[in-house]
C-alpha cells in the first residue's frame, strides 16, 4: 500500500466522518471540532453507530474510553460491542456509551482531592481528538473527572487551557481588526529514545524496575568522537524505524524525521506539529508504539531521561505556536518584525509570561528522571531563560533603549565554489543551549523529559500566555490609537522583563552566576522546584484562566512530589537489593579467588613478588566494605523518612537519599572496573550500548 493510502487508515478522521455520517450530523460534529461549538448530544447516536460500523469493518470487537490519568500514562477499560438479542448477540455502540463511561477512580492519583472510598469517576468523549482502532479495539479519546467534578486527568485542563488561549487571543486580535472563529495552540514534541537489545535488558534488574541503570561504569568509547549524531543508522535500527513509521502513519501520526542522536544507541523521532490536544494524544500513542514495535524486533525502547550515566540523556523538545483557523500564525514575525506591532505585542506577552511564571514552567517539567538532565549531570540548565536570536534580540534591545532599529543587510550563503548552490541565510542562528528558544515562527521549549506527558508543559504555557493576553487586551480596551497604545505596552513590559532574555551560551559556566545576579530561579531538583506551585501567585493564574481550581492546582503539586518520592524510594530499594544480593557477593568471590591465587604463589615461592594482587585485594576489600556500610546507611535513611509529609519527604529524598545512592554507585562502579568480567553479575555498558548491530 502506498503511503498516502496508508496514512490514517486506522483513524476515524475527517474523511471517514464525511463519508460515513449523515450530512447534517457531519456538519454539527465539524462545528464542534473546528469552531469550538458546544457538542449537540442529539447527534451522538448517529456518530456512535457510524463509528462502530467503521471499527467493526477494521476488525474491532471492543471499544474503550482512552484517558490520561494523573499517573502520566494512559488508561483504558475494554468493553465489547456485543449486546444480547434473544439467544444471539448484536454489535452495538450507543450514543450514551460513546459520550460517557464510568470508571473506578479510587485507584488513580488524586492528590488528596477525594477520599479513597469515593470511587466513582466518569470518562467523557473528546470529539476534538479522533478515535482510532488498535489491536481489535476502538479507542475513544476522553476526559476523566470524579463524581464530585474534580478533573482527574491531563486532558481536561489541557482543553481548558486551549479555551483560555482561544478566548484571550481573539480579544487581542479584535483590537487589530482581525476576526476569526478560533485560535489554536499547536505543538510538535520531538521524541528522543534509546534502543537496546532485549536480551541484555532482561539481565538488568534496574532497567526493568526503574527504566535506568543504577550501576554501570562508563564505556571506554562514549559520545566523545561525536560520530553517532546523524550517523549511518544500523540495519537493525533501520528496520525498527521503518516499521515504526508505518505503524505511526497508519494512526495518523505525522512522523517526519528520524536520525541517530548524540549518544550511542540513542535516536530521535520528530513529528510535524499539530493542534496541541491531538499532539499530546499522538505523542502518548507514539511512546506506546515505540515499545511495542521494538519488542517485535527483539529490542527494548528506553524512554527514561537518563538510562546511562556519563552519556547524553533524552529530552522531548516541545515546539509551541499559536495560529488562527484561517492559518494566521501569531508568532510569525514577517519580513519586517520591527514594524509588526501585533507580532511584537504577542512576543512581549510570551516573554512577560515566562518571566512572571518561570517557577511554573520549571515545576511542570520536573521529575525524578529529568533531574539528571536539568542542572545536574548535563544541560539544559535548570534555569528558565528566553532566546530570541540576533535579529529579534537587536529589535528588542532597541525598543528597551528607546532607539531606532537599523536592520542589517540580508546575506546569502555559499561555500565559495561555482558548483555550490546559493542559499538564503536565516535572520538568526539556532541556540540549542536555551531552554526556551524562538525558532522562526514558534518557540521550542526544550526542558521536557523524554517520558513526560507533554500536556503539563502545554497547559502551563497556554495558561500563563493567555493571562498576559488578557492583561494586554484589557489595557487596549477603548484606546483610540491601538497601535500607539500597544507600542507603549511593548516598551514597558520588555524593560520590566528583559532579565529573562539570554542569547548566549546557556551551558557555559558564566550563566549560573549571571542568572543569580538577575534574580532568576535556579531550582535544580524536583523537591525544590515543585513547591513553588503552592504559591498563591502561581495558583491564581490557573484559577483566573479557568484551567484549574485551587484544589486541582494543589493536587497536581502533591501528586508530582508523591510520585518523585515513590520513584526515588523504588530506585533506592532496587540498588540495595542489587548490591546486597549480587554485587557484594560477586566481588567477595573474586577477592577470594585473588587470595587463593596469592596463597598459591606464596606456596611455590615465598619471595615471589605479588604487589598487583595485594593492591587489588586491598582496594576491592575496602570498596566492598564501603559499599556494605553505605547500603546500611541508605536503608536507615529510607526508614527514617515520614512519607506522609509530602514536601519534607521529597526533600529528604533529594538531599539525603540521593547522595547515599550516588556514594553507593561510585563504590560499585569502581569495583566493576577492578573485577573480572567473569564474576560481574550484570551486562556492562559496552554490552548494552553496542549490543544492537
Amino acid at each position: 500500500m502506498r503511503l498516502p493510502e496508508m496514512f490514517g487508515i486506522n483513524v476515524f478522521n475527517d474523511s471517514v466522518q464525511k463519508e460515513t455520517l449523515p450530512k447534517e450530523v457531519y456538519k454539527e460534529l465539524r462545528a464542534t471540532i473546528e469552531a469550538g461549538k458546544q457538542l449537540d448530544t442529539s447527534i451522538a447516536g448517529a456518530v456512535a453507530a457510524a463509528m462502530k460500523d467503521w471499527a467493526v469493518s477494521k476488525g474491532a470487537t471492543h471499544y474503550t474510553h482512552w484517558f490520561q490519568p494523573l499517573t502520566g500514562l494512559t488508561a483504558e477499560k475494554h468493553d465489547s460491542f456485543i449486546e444480547p438479542d434473544g439467544d444471539k448477540v448484536i454489535m452495538r455502540l450507543t450514543g450514551k456509551s460513546l459520550i460517557i463511561g464510568e470508571s473506578d477512580a479510587s485507584s488513580f492519583p488524586s492528590g488528596g482531592s477525594r477520599a479513597t472510598h469515593m470511587a466513582r469517576g466518569y470518562t467523557a468523549w473528546d470529539p476534538t481528538s479522533p478515535a482510532f482502532v488498535k489491536e481489535g479495539t476502538l479507542y475513544i479519546p476522553t476526559v476523566f473527572v470524579s463524581y464530585t467534578g474534580e478533573t482527574l486527568d491531563k486532558k481536561s485542563p489541557l482543553l481548558r487551557s486551549m479555551t483560555a488561549i482561544d478566548k484571550q487571543a481573539k480579544r487581542l486580535l479584535k483590537h487589530f481588526g482581525i476576526q476569526c472563529k478560533k485560535v489554536n495552540c499547536e505543538a510538535g514534541p520531538e521524541q528522543e529514545y534509546f534502543i537496546i537489545s532485549e536480551e541484555e535488558y532482561y539481565k538488568r534488574k534496574d532497567l526493568q524496575l526503574t527504566g535506568r541503570t543504577l550501576f554501570g561504569s562508563p564505556v571506554t568509547r562514549g559520545q566523545e568522537l561525536e560520530d553517532h549524531y546523524f550517523g549511518v543508522i544500523k540495519p537493525a535500527i533501520g528496520e525498527f524505524m521503518r516499521d515504526l513509521d508505518e505503524e505511526l502513519w497508519s494512526y495518523g501520526v505525522l512522523s517526519k524525521t528520524k536520525h541517530n542522536e548524540v549518544a550511542p544507541a540513542q535516536h530521535e523521532m520528530a513529528p510535524v506539529y499539530s493542534t496541541t490536544n491531538i499532539a499530546v494524544d499522538t505523542n502518548m500513542l507514539t511512546m506506546e508504539l515505540m515499545k511495542k514495535v521494538a519488542h517485535r524486533h527483539g529490542l527494548v525502547c528506553l524512554l527514561h531521561e537518563k538510562p546511562f550515566k556519563g552519556i547524553n540523556g533524552s529530552g522531548k523538545h516541545n515546539n509551541w505556536s499559536i495560529s488562527t483557523d484561517c492559518g494566521f500564525n501569531l508568532l510569525n514575525p514577517g519580513e519586517t518584525p520591527e514594524n509588526n506591532t501585533l507580532f511584537l505585542l504577542v512576543l512581549t506577552a510570551v516573554i512577560k509570561a515566562v518571566d512572571d511564571y518561570q517557577g511554573i514552567l520549571r515545576a511542570f517539567v520536573a521529575s525524578a528522571g529529568n533531574d539528571h538532565r536539568l542542572g545536574a549531570d548535563e544541560a539544559p540548565p535548570a534555569i528558565i531563560s528566553v532566546y530570541l536570536g540576533d535579529q529579534l534580540g537587536a529589535i528588542v534591545d532597541s525598543i528597551i533603549r528607546g532607539k531606532n532599529y537599523v536592520p542589517g543587510e540580508k546575506t546569502q550563503g555559499s561555500i565559495g565554489v561555482p558548483e555550490s548552490p546559493i542559499f538564503p541565510k536565516d535572520a538568526t542562528d539556532r541556540n540549542r543551549t536555551s531552554p526556551f528558544a524562538f525558532t522562526g515562527n514558534k518557540f521550542e521549549f526544550r526542558m521536557l523529559g523524554s517520558q513526560a506527558n507533554v500536556a503539563d508543559a502545554n497547559i502551563s504555557l497556554n495558561a500563563i500566555v493567555a493571562d498576559a493576553f488578557e492583561q494586554f487586551a484589557d489595557e487596549l480596551e477603548g484606546k483610540p490609537d491601538v497601535d500607539k497604545a500597544a507600542k507603549k505596552i511593548i516598551e514597558r513590559e520588555l524593560k520590566a522583563h528583559s532579565r529573562i532574555i539570554y542569547n548566549l551560551d546557556g551551558y557555559g559556566p558564566e550563566w549560573e552566576p549571571e542568572a543569580a545576579r538577575r534574580g532568576l530561579l535556579n531550582l535544580k531538583n524536583t523537591a525544590d522546584a515543585v513547591p513553588v506551585l503552592y504559591e498563591d501567585k502561581n495558583v491564581e493564574v490557573f484559577v483566573r484562566q479557568g484551567v484549574y481550581t485551587r484544589e486541582e492546582a494543589k493536587a497536581r503539586a502533591d501528586i508530582r512530589l508523591e510520585n518523585y518520592t515513590k520513584i526515588i524510594n523504588i530506585e533506592a530499594l532496587t540498588m540495595v537489593e542489587m548490591a546486597k544480593r549480587d554485587v557484594i557477593p560477586a566481588v567477595s568471590d573474586f577477592i577470594a579467588e585473588l587470595c587463593g591465587n596469592l596463597a598459591a604463589k606464596r606456596a611455590v615461592y615465598d619471595e615471589l613478588p605479588c604487589e598487583t594482587e595485594k593492591k587489588l585485594i586491598s582496594r576491592l576489600s575496602a570498596l566492598n566494605d564501603e559499599a556494605s556500610l553505605t547500603v546500611e546507611k541508605l536503608e536507615s535513611d529510607l526508614k527514617n523518612i515520614d512519607k506522609r509529609e509530602i514536601v519534607s519527604s521529597a526533600k529528604a529524598m533529594a538531599h539525603t537519599v540521593i547522595p547515599d545512592m550516588d556514594k553507593l554507585r561510585n563504590c560499585v562502579d569502581e569495583m566493576e572496573t577492578l573485577t573480572s568480567s567473569d564474576y560481574w553479575p550484570y551486562p556492562s555498558y559496552f554490552d548494552i550500548l553496542y549490543g544492537v548491530k
